[in-house]
This record gives structure tokens, sequence and C-alpha cells, in this order.
């Protein structure tokens, strides 16, 4: 067991293999054979998320795509995560316009110039591949447009910053400095986190804060960066539905999720998706 200090803070570092199935509050080290299994979960929801940009257009519901992602999931035998999980009754989360995450679907349908974030995490063999994206609806805005442009570089440059030796805070401070450049703010009240065997497991990671500050990177360490970007103030309320988590100022909201895995240079990305990435480059 590895212990790292850091400004007051312990961290546990422990063997995935000998952990405990269930969240402990310490950082679990993966081997190889993990990083393999969780390439193959992550790459099939990023095929799902593939597949939906030739399907959400104007006039489609969210309760369609939900249904969509229900039936990859089937035909590719594996499992939703967010099906039942702490009662939420949907296969996907799905955010519309200033929606910042855990969007409900429903039988409304989508309106040219909306955009729209689905959230995807399929359980192959027990793990959990984990990633969400934007997409446009018809032709969007230019503020629009504008926004998830900011919100996938913000991603990339949060993924930049993870190598061993480096630090969760590390992270944070490269997507915040980079969002509050571009005049948007970053939500505070939803991060990233561990993930793996586990859905949601530590460590939290920050899309704020400061170069330095949080846990120290190590080989081994998988989790989830999903930078929540706002085109108005950072502050959100969630609905009475107990799941909906919208911008307190109505503003538009974006985010895009990746999970990774640290190697002894630098990351993995097992969502990885050569159509999001062309689409970053265009």
């Amino acid at each position: 067991m590895d212990i790292n200090r850091r400004r007051g803070d312990m961290v546990e570092f422990v063997d995935a293999d000998t952990a405990p199935a269930r969240n402990t509050g310490q950082v679990r080290l993966y081997n190889e054979a993990a990083f393999e299994a969780m390439h193959k979960a992550g790459g099939l929801a990023a095929q799902c998320l593939d597949a939906l940009e030739d399907m959400i257009e104007p006039g489609v519901t969210t309760q369609a795509i939900d249904e969509f992602v229900m039936d990859f999931a089937k035909q590719h035998d594996v499992l939703p995560a967010t099906l039942y999980y702490r009662g939420f009754r949907h296969s996907t989360c799905t955010s519309i316009n200033h929606v910042v995450c855990h969007g409900i679907p429903a039988q409304k349908a989508l309106r040219e110039g909306d955009i729209l974030n689905v959230d995807v995490t399929f359980i192959r063999d027990g793990w959990h591949g984990d990633s969400s994206r934007m997409y446009r609806v018809g032709q969007v805005r230019r503020a629009a447009d504008r926004l998830l442009k900011v919100t996938l570089k913000a991603l990339q440059i949060g993924i930049e910053a993870v190598k061993p030796g480096n630090t969760t805070g590390d992270i944070g401070a490269a997507i915040q400095d980079y969002v509050e450049s571009e005049r948007c703010s970053v939500v505070r009240e939803f991060c990233g986190h561990g993930v793996g065997r586990l859905f949601h497991d530590m460590p939290n990671i920050l899309h704020y804060g400061r170069a330095g500050d949080g846990v120290r990177l190590q080989k081994g360490m998988i989790f989830t960066i999903e930078p929540m970007v706002n085109l108005g103030r950072p502050h959100v309320k969630v609905l009475s539905d107990g799941w909906t988590a919208v911008t307190r100022d109505r503003s538009l909201s974006a985010q895009y999720e990746h999970t990774i895995g640290v190697t002894e240079s630098g990351c993995e990305i097992f969502t990885a998706s050569e159509r999001l990435d062309a689409a970053a480059s265009a």
C-alpha cells in the first residue's frame, strides 16, 4: 500500500485485484489485463455514441435515443449502468440546452438549434465504460457552436495534463484556466470519478482548482474526465425530480467525457472515437 500526502491530504493506493468490491476511499491501481477489459467496455460506449451521430436530428425524442441505447446494449450483450442505478429508470442521460447533466429521457422532440449531451456507460464483463458527447441538432447558433468547441478542447487539455507525477489538481487547473480564458465557466457541483469494476469510485476529478493540489497520479489509475462548461455563470440547481441539473441563469451548458487510464508516460483513452477526433479537428 502506498500513501500519498499532499497539502495535508492522505490518500491510500491499493491493488485493485485485492481491494474490496466497494468504494473504500482508496485509489485502486489496475493492471494491464484491467486496461484491456476497459478498452473493450469503453470501446462499446464510443461505438454507441458514434452510431447516434446518424440518428440525432430535429423531431427525434430523447426517449427514442434511450431506446436506441438499450437496443445497442442488448445487441452487444452489455448492460447500461444507469438503468435502475439509485432508482434511475433509463439506459442513458439526455441533457438539452441549459440542462447540465442527468437529464431524463422523455417524449419531447428535439428542435432545430438544440444542443444535446448523451451520457452512456456500458458494463461489459463487470467493467464500466463511461463516456458522454455533445450533439448539434440541425443548425445551431454561433454561441452554441463555440461552447461545444470550447468544452471539447477543455477535455483534451485535461487529458494532456495526465501523467505520473502530476496531480488531479493539475487537470482541474488546466481545464479552468482554458475555459475562463474563453469567457465561459466551469461547473463546480459535479466532477469526474474513479471507475472500473465500480461505476463511481475514488479519486474525484475536479475540473477546476490549483496546480499541484489533490492526488498525485500513478500508473494504473483509471478515472473519467468530464468537464461541464456553461456559457454563463457556473451555478446550477437540481430540479424536483432529484436528477436533472440545470444552469441557474438558464445559459447553455455542454459536457464531453472520456474514461482514461494512467500509463508510464501519459494515459490511454478507453472511450476514444475516431469520429469524435475528426469532428474536433474539423
